[in-house]
């Protein structure tokens, strides 16, 4: 059986939309003043990168606990180039794992990360249709 998502975006004036999410939170989209927009929202292409960022986190989350790994701090940095050409798209897409710690198992992380991005992570898997992706992990000893 395959898995239907099924999300409701609904206008709430001007150009900001309201949506739905499975979890029972709503988000709000929303353009810059500048654009035309109240500011009141999050960029629907910058959505994206957190979606990917969020995706690939939560699997490395996941085998981190299950490894038992020590880890103090973990941030992804995601950085996208937008083409130049309407329709704009992300055609490069740096992310970088940084992970700081006393006490890093550096084989076992980017055993963590390596597993996300080959195996686990299906927002990876829909972003490498279309961009180039450069993968990075910087280890912060403390």
């Amino acid at each position: 059986m395959a898995t239907t998502n099924h999300i409701t975006t609904k206008w709430l004036g001007n150009m900001a939309f309201e949506s739905n999410n499975p979890s029972g939170y709503n988000l709000t989209i929303d353009i810059a003043k500048e654009d035309g927009g109240d500011g009141s929202g999050m960029r629907p292409k910058a959505l994206m990168l957190s979606s990917l960022a969020g995706c690939s986190g939560l699997d490395v989350a996941s085998l981190m606990k299950k490894m038992k790994l020590e880890v103090d701090e973990f941030t992804i940095e995601t950085i996208a180039n937008l083409t130049d050409e309407h329709p704009r798209y992300y055609d490069k897409v740096t992310i970088e794992y940084h992970f700081h710690g006393s006490n890093l198992s550096e084989g076992k992380l980017q055993r963590a990360v390596d597993l996300s991005i080959e195996k686990y992570c299906g927002v990876m898997e829909m972003f490498r249709r279309f961009a180039e992706l450069e993968i990075k992990t910087v280890f912060h000893h403390q």
